[in-house]
């Protein structure tokens, strides 16, 4: 049988609840008796030494045992409570008054007597009980001489058999019982209070424990799981790990999400890179069978035409499978980053120096502001190089001709430039800003110009820049155009 932890708690507390009750018991009734024997013992410290000064029979040291044991009788029925015994010298017992068979030991150990004799005040003092072997009895006691011999002890047992016996009657008495009952009650009372008050303060774990396996039956799941409300109001352990675990569990589901949308992304994208991969692959093929089976039936022109066609589609087949692997890289941590530092205006010239021929037969005017570009910075060269070709090939992709494309580096107080790639062409939907940096998404005014894009540039721009701690923003309008922006370190200039 499995127990909870409240099960657990409730028996152990029980357990120990009826140990310290029969501890306290038990105590309580030890030094009740302590007491009473201290106080019985001290009232009645004289009672042997005045019955021997008071009593000429036993004064004078002439003992008629049988006399003797008419005035214990006589002295038992006027105090019930006591029992008279002489012994001698050695702890014999010489006389005494009681019915036959009573009497169970024939002597007693004189020490406790002497000691009592000698120092009264170590009360209580326990003797033995001639009537029982295994008991002891508080008691009083005197010697007893003639003419200054030691003849014996007269040896008095306070509370004896009688007393016992009648004080046993009366502890069966209805109203001591109807007090133990009362005081029972009372402790049964309490037990239950605290076993209240247990399943008060562990009832949090409990819930909580049973969110985490109804979580757990979910796979993890929050979708169709209500979790247990643990007030922010309450400072204790068990809420504050209430709201933790929840917090954790709330986080867990966040990532499945996060992990079942970014497969699905994965799944799209292989999806789309299989449609890219077979479209220039089923051009290339198919202008390669027609050279391969009607070569000789094509005129020189048509054979250069479908052999330019094929270089570009093996050349955009390249392209794409350079992207997929540098994306790849890039999700992976595979790309290291080897700072140094240059002249960010060199490097924008060189790029801008890539793109004059296309950009003079599209009628596109490509600038740079300021002109002169002098600024130091630290960064991946090759990196950047391939972040700035994108972005300029980008729009020069997207604006019509006559339009102009105009890259501006700007200087912050706090030591960082901004460099900006606008351009005056088609521009993007507001609602697609923040998709056009996903791979393989392409906005819906893209303009392809017959080259088959994967979608992958603007998702490889963010990647390296994040590699060498910047980040790239874009502000566009439909129709006027767009502009892409991100920050490098400026190198300090040393006066």
């Amino acid at each position: 049988m499995k127990l909870s932890l409240y099960q657990k708690l409730a028996v152990s507390l029980v357990v120990i609840f009826c140990f310290i009750c029969a501890l306290v018991y038990s105590w309580s009734k030890q030094l009740e008796l302590t007491s009473k024997h201290h106080a019985e013992q001290n009232l009645h410290l004289a009672l042997a030494e005045h019955l021997v000064q008071d009593n000429p029979l036993i004064k004078e040291g002439v003992y008629d045992y049988k006399a003797l044991e008419n005035l214990f009788h006589t002295l038992m029925l006027l105090g019930p409570a006591f029992e008279f015994y002489f012994v001698d010298e050695t702890g014999k017992i010489l006389t005494y008054s009681a019915k036959p068979g009573k009497v169970k030991r024939t002597h007693i150990n004189l020490a406790p007597l002497k000691k009592l004799i000698q120092d009264p005040k170590a009360a209580p003092i326990y003797g033995d009980n001639p009537r029982n072997k295994e008991q002891q009895k508080i008691f009083s006691a005197a010697p007893v001489f003639n003419n200054d011999k030691l003849q014996g002890y007269l040896y008095v047992i306070i509370g004896g058999e009688a007393y016992d016996t009648s004080l046993s009657t009366i502890k069966n008495n209805d109203k001591l019982w109807l007090a133990a009952l009362w005081l029972g009650s009372a402790l049964i009372f309490l037990l239950i209070a605290m076993l209240i008050l247990l399943r008060f303060f562990t009832n949090p774990i409990q819930r909580l424990a049973r969110d985490v396996s109804n979580i757990e039956a979910a796979n993890y799941s929050l979708t169709d799981t209500k979790l247990s409300h643990f007030s922010t109001q309450k400072s204790n352990e068990v809420h504050s790990l209430g709201r933790s675990i929840q917090a954790m569990l709330t986080r867990i589901n966040e990532q499945f999400k996060a992990l079942e949308q970014g497969d699905k992304q994965r799944k799209e994208l292989l999806t789309h890179l299989s449609h890219d991969l077979r479209t220039p692959l089923a051009s290339l093929q198919g202008f390669l069978e027609v050279l391969n089976q009607s070569g000789d039936q094509l005129s020189q022109k048509e054979q250069q035409e479908y052999l330019h066609v094929s270089l570009n589609n093996c050349g955009q087949l390249k392209l794409l499978i350079e992207q997929i692997f540098e994306l790849s890289h890039l999700e992976n941590g595979e790309i290291n980053i080897n700072k140094e530092t240059f002249n960010l205006g060199e490097l924008i010239y060189d790029c801008i120096a890539k793109f004059s021929l296309a950009v003079d037969k599209k009628g596109i005017s490509l600038s740079v502001e300021p002109a002169i570009c002098d600024f130091p910075v630290i960064a991946d060269i090759a990196k950047l190089e391939r972040v700035l070709s994108n972005l300029i090939d980008n729009a020069i992709r997207h604006t019509p001709r006559g339009g102009s494309i105009a890259v501006h580096v700007k200087r912050s107080d706090d030591n960082q430039l901004f460099v900006h790639v606008s351009d005056t062409g088609v521009g993007i939907k507001e609602d697609e800003l923040n998709a056009i940096f996903d791979p393989h998404y392409q906005a819906s005014n893209s303009n392809k110009e017959g080259r088959q894009q994967g979608g992958l540039g603007l998702a490889i721009c963010r990647g390296l820049l994040k590699l060498m701690d910047s980040e790239i923003n874009v502000q566009s309008e439909i129709g006027k155009g767009t502009m892409f922006s991100f920050n490098l370190p400026q190198k300090k200039v040393l006066p």
